[in-house]
């Protein structure tokens, strides 16, 4: 089973919901942005995203877009990136999806790149500015790889277009819980649970929610009605703090055991059992 599958396949089985982290290939640098993935997984993160650095991240915020630019600075690109997954693959546990624009992928050539991801251990991409319509070749060489292609959904995402995504999807679809770019919120978006129940009236497919979750509680709330909740911009916000300090991979290590301290069991799988 690829290892996607059997991460949500056995969170099922456990009765809970997934915790999925983000960072940015490369941020703070080359070295520690490999230490900082290992962490994650220590901690019990469930999967990893990796964001490829782009130097025009449109959808993403100030915390990201300056993220971005650190690891452009330190070396960062898409073939770094595939370095530095090949490098850690014997040692972490987590399905690893890259996180991209579809810019880099183009210019690498996607043929080429689902090789090299495929070779180095990547189980799923996402290619965040790639439209469900002009997909289908892109998931076909992906697929061909052994690669999950991956879906953003939003709130103005129609039922048509949800099917679409999860017709040609893999591994999960990754619900945005509010329109805008990334960042961290106070509080999880209000739309968030109604946009997992549209999702899940026309798919069985696991579905993780993103953008804004940054405490347990958040954790908790979306694992009430999702598969799995996605933190991005409160984990890259704690690496640009701590990026100087020796103990950063301490603390990245400890906040994703506090974001993990308060996750009940996900209603999806009580609901589905």
């Amino acid at each position: 089973m690829p290892r996607i599958a059997d991460a949500f396949a056995r969170l099922k089985a456990e009765g809970r919901a997934g915790l999925i982290t983000y960072t940015t290939a490369g941020d703070p640098d080359l070295a520690r942005s490999a230490e900082i993935l290992t962490a994650l997984d220590r901690a019990g993160a469930d999967l990893l995203e990796i964001g490829v650095p782009f130097s025009d991240p449109v959808a993403d915020g100030p915390v990201i877009q300056r993220a971005t630019e650190r690891a452009l600075a330190a070396g960062g690109s898409l073939r770094a990136s595939l370095q530095m997954v090949e490098r850690i693959r014997p040692h972490v546990r987590a399905p690893i999806v890259v996180f991209s624009y579809a810019n880099p992928l183009l210019r690498m050539g996607v043929t080429e790149f689902a090789r090299r991801a495929s070779g180095a251990g990547v189980d799923g991409v996402l290619a965040l500015d790639l439209p469900i319509e002009e997909a289908g070749e892109f998931r076909e060489t992906l697929l061909a790889s052994g690669l999950d292609t991956i879906f953003l959904l939003s709130p103005t995402t129609t039922d048509a277009r949800i099917r679409k995504a999860a017709e040609l999807g893999r591994g999960f679809l990754y619900g945005i819980s509010r329109l805008g770019v990334t960042g961290a919120r106070d509080r999880v978006a209000s739309g968030a649970e109604a946009l997992v129940r549209r999702i899940r009236a026309q798919t069985a497919m696991p579905i993780a929610l993103g953008f804004g979750i940054s405490r347990p509680e958040h954790v908790a709330e979306v694992a009430a009605y999702a598969d799995a909740a996605v933190v991005g911009s409160a984990l890259v916000s704690l690496i640009a703090e701590e990026r100087e300090s020796p103990q950063l991979i301490e603390k990245v290590e400890a906040y994703v055991r506090w974001l993990k301290s308060a996750s009940p069991a996900s209603a999806h799988t009580n609901a589905h059992a």
